[in-house]
Parts: C-alpha cells; structure tokens; sequence
C-alpha cells in the first residue's frame, strides 16, 4: 500500500491541475466539482443489499461509503412498490445479516413493516449514506490501481470518489421493463409500470388490462378486483403458480426442508402434486405450467414461481379474465394475438426490473453487457478482478443478497487487516476532498 500512496498523490494532483485549467475555460463547472479519496470500499446502492454488506463490513471494523441517487434508503420499496405489498417469503428468509425482525412481526411483514426494520436497521448500525448522488460512471484506473467513480448531485454537482474497492449494490431490479408494444402512442388511456402503481383506488369501475404473470402482476390483478375494478391479465407464457403455504408449512421453507432429503426433481414433483390437489389444474385458466419443475425452472433461468396469495380464485371465478399476448394496441381497445380484441380504460405494465450496471460500470468483464448480471452463476457471483464485489444479483431475493453481503465482508476483512497500517497512515496524510 506504501508503494501505491505516491501513485495516488500523482493522480490526485493530475486531476487537481487539470481542474486548475478547466477553472478558467469553464469556471461554474469546476466550481461544483471535487475529488474524494476514500480509505475504505465504496458501496453502490442504499438497498438491502448495500446496507447488509455495509453492515457486515462495520462487524468486521472495515469502514465503507455508500452512495445512493434517491434520497432515501431502499428506494424501491419505498417509492416504486404498491401499498398491499408483503414479503413473499417468511421473515426467517428475509431477514438482513445480524439483525433479525421484530419477533411480533407477522410471518409475511408488510410493506411499511419491512421498511420500518430497515430504517432501524441502517440505525442500528450507523450506516449514513451519500443521498441523491447518482453513479454516471465507474472505471478501474491501471495507472494509479484505484477504481474512479464519478456522480453528479442534484444540482448536476460533480463528485469523484477514488478508492480501492467497489462494491455493487444496484441490484437486479435497478430500471423498470417497458416494452415496446406496437400502438402505445396510440391508446388513449393511462399506460403505466406497476412502479407507479399505489392502489385501485383511481381504477373502480374501470376496465384494466395488466400486462404480466408474475407475482407482481397476479397481485395487482387482485388489488384491483378489491377496488371493484375489472382487471384482464396478459399471460405471454407458461409459469408455475404454487399455494404460498403447503401442509401448514411456507411453500419455501418446505421446498428447503426437502432439497436436504431429496434430489430436486423429485422435489420439484412433489410441488406440483400438492399444487394440483390444492389449487387444481391451472391450465385451464390459461395458466400453464413450464416443462421444467418450479425449483429446476428457477435454478436455470432465475424465473421464479408465483406463490398465490388468492389471484387464483378471482380468475377461477371470472373476475380475472386471462388474455394471450399482445398484437397491438389501438384507441380505446387491443387486439391480442389470437385475434380477440377487448375495450380496456387503462394498462399497467407488471413487466419487471432490470440491472443498470452496464449503463455506468466501464471496462469490466465481470458483469454481462446484455443483461447486467454476473457472469458466474451463484454462488460464485460475488467477487471480480481488481477490487470488485457484486451483492444482489444472485436471483435469490434477500436471502441470496444476505449471503453475498457475508463472503464480501469476510473476504474485505483479511484485505483490510493485511493492509491497515500502511493504508490508515496514508488516509492520514492525503488530502480528504480537493
């Protein structure tokens, strides 16, 4: 680390003399802007992820920065999420290392209750992060071995933070999917994504074509009848739907239970069996099922199975009507493939979230440019070349997140201690902000 400290004092002062060039050509630009050297790793992302690996690294006495474009923590519960939320999964499975739920939590928290753990989590542990301050670029810098991350603030203020690690908490479900359907500039109606959606409040009595079969979409298709709305629901392709409880047990926890007794497609059969006995025999409803067995179906391609929290019964009794995918939309209607054509007030697109790694992480080889994951399958996802860490991105929800969040800290922690001496002695003596 000694070797490296004028390295970085070379740098710092290469951008601080550029900077004194750029003062006289563009002096309101250079005067927002400011170069910070961080001693410890910078943490991507004020989610679950980034606040459990943040407080992994605190256990271990590894400090970290985290930097977060919205102004809050767990920004996509708290702004992009419908009101009837609860975690699918029982708490057991979701809670953030070292810290369980409240124990007078119910077994699937709510929305307001998870972010209320949250909130006392990120208290708990002192994590106080860089608010509104968005990542537009990070890059590995070979000439002086530190990684330069780049962000601009509110009022378009630049930052660039220099440090050895970095840490990627962005996530899986950093964007919004919206689909390009042939005619969307046509339809008169509301077009919205599901992270807009609140409640179906504003939708009573109104036709609502949700576009999407996943957990998300067969939820708010109940919402809506709740609402007294009347809500089609677009079902593209195949997908599992299993009871969210089986024999007084979650249907996750006993799907954990007997992987540790059973190979998985034997697992997988047991699933359905009880999944046809308890819910019936889905595909005539429209809904049918992928040839691979739910567990297999996730492993291989991260999609995950819809645990039914009483979707199944509206659409058995016509509240929901399934429709096949969608050829066009029109003024006031849509015509699907098969022909049909139905007259709707409003779509809502349940189309999911996607990582945005690809937008800002430059020079990498450890996430993939098309989808922005990991390019190694859990568990080996986690770590990359030169000080970089990925948390989150393990299509294994919370759980997966919580697990990457310990390696991090585990394998942060022997760096750290091998290095502290000569690293803390250099934070000291280099200049904090520029």
């Amino acid at each position: 680390m000694v070797i490296l400290a004028p390295v970085l004092m070379d740098y710092l002062k290469e951008v601080e003399g550029k900077r004194v060039h750029d003062h006289f050509t563009n002096n309101m630009a250079i005067s927002r802007s400011r170069c910070i050297w961080v001693p410890g790793p910078v943490i991507v992302g004020a989610g679950p992820s980034g606040l459990a690996t943040a407080a992994c690294l605190k256990e271990r006495g590894v400090p970290s920065l985290i930097l977060e474009r919205s102004n809050c923590i767990a920004s996509l519960w708290q702004l992009k999420t419908y009101d009837r939320l609860r975690l699918h999964l029982p708490k057991q499975f979701c809670e953030l290392p070292l810290m369980p739920f409240p124990s007078n939590f119910p077994t699937y928290p709510t929305k307001q209750q998870f972010l209320a753990y949250l909130e006392a989590y990120a208290k708990h542990f002192g994590l106080a992060p860089v608010f509104n301050n968005t990542v537009v670029s990070a890059e590995f810098d070979p000439r002086c071995g530190f990684w330069r991350i780049k962000t601009l603030g509110l009022k378009q203020e630049e930052t660039e933070y220099v440090c050895q690690w970095l840490i990627v908490a962005t996530g899986e479900n950093a964007e919004e999917v919206v689909p390009d359907i042939e005619g969307m500039n046509q339809f008169e109606g509301p077009i919205l994504h599901t992270s807009s959606y609140k409640t179906g409040e504003l939708f009573r009595g109104k036709s609502v074509l949700v576009v999407g079969c996943g957990n998300s979409g067969m939820e708010v298709c109940l919402d809506l009848c709740n609402y007294n709305a009347r809500p089609s629901m677009v079902v593209r392709d195949s997908v599992h739907v299993l009871p969210q409880e089986m024999l007084g047990r979650s249907t996750f926890g006993l799907s954990m239970w007997l992987l540790k007794w059973f190979p998985m497609r034997l697992v997988d059969q047991i699933l359905l069996l009880v999944s046809r006995f308890t819910l019936g025999d889905t595909s005539q409803f429209g809904l049918n099922r992928p040839k691979l067995g739910p567990i297999q179906l996730k492993n291989v391609t991260g999609k995950t199975p819809v645990l039914d929290v009483g979707t199944l019964a509206k659409i058995r009794s016509g509240d929901i009507k399934v429709c096949r995918g969608i050829h066009r939309l029109m003024h006031h209607c849509v015509e699907f493939v098969d022909g049909s054509i139905g007259n709707f007030d409003a779509i809502i697109l349940a189309t999911g979230y996607k990582s945005n790694v690809p937008s800002w992480l430059k020079g990498n080889e450890m996430f993939s440019e098309k989808e922005g994951l990991p390019h190694k399958p859990f568990p080996n996802g986690w770590k990359g070349e030169n000080g970089l860490y990925a948390v989150g991105f393990t299509k294994r929800g919370l759980l997966g997140a919580s697990i990457d969040a310990r390696r991090i800290a585990q394998d942060m922690e022997l760096r750290w201690k091998a290095e502290a001496t000569g690293f803390m002695a250099f934070a000291r003596a280099s200049p904090q902000q520029s």
